[in-house]
C-alpha cells in the first residue's frame, strides 16, 4: 500500500480490504494497515469467513500495538476455515498433536533399540575379552572356570 508523503491519506491505492468492497479507502480505514494491495487473498478470506464489520471491530477492539498480530491470526484461522469449515485450525492443531504423539513413540521405539544394541554390543566386547583358554586349548568364559576349580 502506497501512503500520502504527510497527510496519511491513501492516494495510489487502496488496501486489500476496499478494493474487494469496492469502496475509497479513507486516511482512518481499519484495514489499510494490516491487508495490502499486493495480498487480496488475504483479506478475500477474512471476509468470506468473518465478514468485514465484524473484522473491523475486532481489530478496532484490541490495542493498536496488537492489531497486526490479530489481523495475521484472523487471516490463518479464515484459511484454516476454508480448509476445514468443522474444525478450522483446531482441526490443524489436532492432526499436528497426533503426529507429534506418532513421532514420540517412534522415537522411544528407536531409543529402546539402540539400548539394546549397545547392552548386546557391549556383552559381546565383554564376552570377548574375558574368554580365556584352557591349557588344552578350548576356549572358556569365567563361567567355565569356575567348573574347573
Amino acid at each position: 500500500m502506497l501512503m500520502g508523503s504527510q497527510s496519511g491519506l491513501n492516494t495510489l491505492t487502496p488496501c486489500a480490504a476496499c478494493k474487494l468492497l469496492r469502496r475509497r479507502c479513507a486516511q482512518e480505514c481499519p484495514f489499510a494497515p494490516y491487508f495490502s494491495p499486493q495480498e487480496p487473498q488475504k483479506f478475500a478470506a477474512v471476509h468470506k469467513v468473518f465478514g468485514a464489520s465484524n473484522v473491523a471491530k475486532m481489530l478496532l477492539e484490541v490495542p493498536e500495538s496488537q492489531r497486526l498480530d490479530t489481523a495475521n491470526s484472523l487471516v490463518y484461522e479464515a484459511n484454516a476455515r476454508i480448509r476445514d469449515p468443522v474444525y478450522g485450525c483446531i482441526g490443524t492443531i489436532r492432526a499436528l498433536q497426533q503426529q507429534s504423539q506418532s513421532l514420540q513413540a517412534e522415537l522411544t521405539a528407536v531409543r529402546t533399540e539402540i539400548m539394546r544394541y549397545r547392552h548386546e554390543n557391549a556383552l559381546a566386547a565383554a564376552n570377548a575379552t574375558t574368554s580365556t583358554f584352557m591349557p588344552g586349548g578350548f576356549p572358556h568364559t569365567p563361567s567355565d572356570h569356575r567348573a574347573y576349580e
